[in-house]
């Protein structure tokens, strides 16, 4: 038996004696990767998610994702933001009264700002999907949607 085989059926063994079924796949020294850079408006959109889900998620995370709506979000849009939170009760970033287990941004052009489509995954893989919007000038998210403005 090779080392492959082996990490497998370990990695089986496992999964059954834990009750996960065949849910779990062995990752023999599989590596990953994510790059990014400070000028790029979907880095920054991908930053601003994977940090504020993070903060939201981690319970002593001490004003974190306010502070990341401080640095990522137009002073604009945080007002209508708050609104938006008072009115519907939900966290506004995210359009939902919970956290998700996964994102993922997605380039959806423009000229004049950068439109991204945020998926968010919860349980049950069920996915919901923003659209959200950064201008090139400031780096600041100005908009997030469940629909694009059409502006672009």
């Amino acid at each position: 038996m090779n080392s492959k085989s082996r990490t497998a059926l370990t990695a089986g063994v496992l999964a059954v004696a834990l009750g996960l079924g065949a849910t779990v796949q062995a990752s023999a020294g599989t590596t990953r990767s994510v790059s990014g850079k400070p000028s790029d408006d979907i880095t920054r959109i991908a930053d601003f998610y994977g940090a504020y889900i993070d903060a939201v998620t981690d319970e002593d995370s001490d004003g974190l994702g306010e502070a990341l709506k401080g640095h990522y979000l137009s002073a604009a849009f945080q007002k209508k933001l708050s609104a938006w939170e008072e009115t519907n009760h939900a966290n506004g970033v995210l359009r939902a009264q919970n956290v998700p287990l996964a994102w993922k941004v997605t380039d959806n052009g423009g000229a004049d700002y950068t439109e991204a489509v945020i998926t968010l995954t919860w349980g049950g893989s069920t996915t919901t999907k923003l659209v959200v919007d950064m201008s090139h000038s400031s780096h600041k998210i100005f908009r997030i949607g469940e629909k694009g403005s059409g502006k672009n």
